[in-house]
């Protein structure tokens, strides 16, 4: 199974995480060339079916999903999930974390801004799984278990609260992700969860399964390879964790940046 992690879908917005609509179109048409069949994530993982199945996922629930990824996906004929940041979503406010400060009082502010509750809506009734990117999209693992809990059990609430569908999925901000996480997660009724590919972590289990991300850099030939069943078997490799972070820390000190936001 094959699950990506999208962002901002945007043809002039040139952060990292946003992919063109034209880009991503091109992205699900190949996979669907090469027989791949889409689910919704919490299906695709705790229903598996046979042969190669395609989950697409979108984190933080931007604006631009509904004017670019909606139509992409039914022109592929595939269904989506979003995960959202439940106190983000319906604001009259860009969504705003550690890592996307640099956008705020730029051009591009208002590719920031949140779906509301009735987009997030139409996405349901378009077929797409509504997830929970927890309340305020922290770094999961630094919290205290107050808080931890407050952020799972409250996110999801408010999905079930608005959409009145069960909200069953989870996707962890950043990536961030622990045992003790996990086990939150549990306590607080997901079925389902995701992250990015984290070394011991990698291999797949209902609430820690790994994804590929997807980001505006990946050009044809980078997407082939990402995607690639071989390439995602070394993903799961500690040494490619290892070489992977090395190579992100010398990218990020030779731009004098700090990385962009992923998850």
């Amino acid at each position: 199974m094959l699950v990506l992690c999208y962002h901002a879908i945007s043809d002039r917005w040139d952060a990292d995480i946003a992919v063109t609509p034209e880009r991503l179109e091109r992205q699900l048409a190949l996979l669907v060339r090469r027989g791949y069949r889409g689910m919704t994530f919490t299906d695709a993982v705790t229903q598996p079916l046979p042969g190669k199945i395609l989950a697409v996922t979108f984190d933080d629930g931007y604006r631009s999903l509904i004017d670019h990824a909606l139509p992409a996906l039914n022109r592929a004929g595939v269904p989506g999930t979003v995960f959202v940041p439940t106190d983000s979503i319906g604001a009259d406010a860009p969504m705003s974390w550690p890592g996307l400060e640099g956008w705020l009082d730029g051009p591009h502010t208002d590719e920031l801004m949140p779906m509301s509750w009735d987009e997030v809506r139409q996405l349901a009734d378009a077929g797409w799984e509504i997830g929970s990117h927890t309340r305020t999209h922290p770094r999961l693992t630094t919290l205290h278990s107050g808080a931890l809990q407050s952020e799972l059990h409250e996110s999801r609430r408010e999905c079930e609260e608005q959409v009145r569908v069960r909200c069953r999925s989870l996707a962890y901000p950043y990536g961030d992700v622990d045992a003790r996480v996990v086990a939150a997660a549990r306590s607080a009724g997901y079925e389902a969860a995701c992250a990015l590919p984290r070394g011991r972590f990698a291999r797949p289990q209902h609430l820690l399964w790994p994804r590929v991300g997807v980001y505006g850099q990946d050009r044809p030939w980078r997407f082939l390879l990402k995607t690639s069943p071989v390439t995602r078997a070394a993903r799961e490799l500690p040494a490619w964790t290892a070489a992977d972070r090395l190579r992100r820390a010398i990218g990020h000190r030779g731009r004098g940046s700090a990385p962009h936001p992923r998850g």
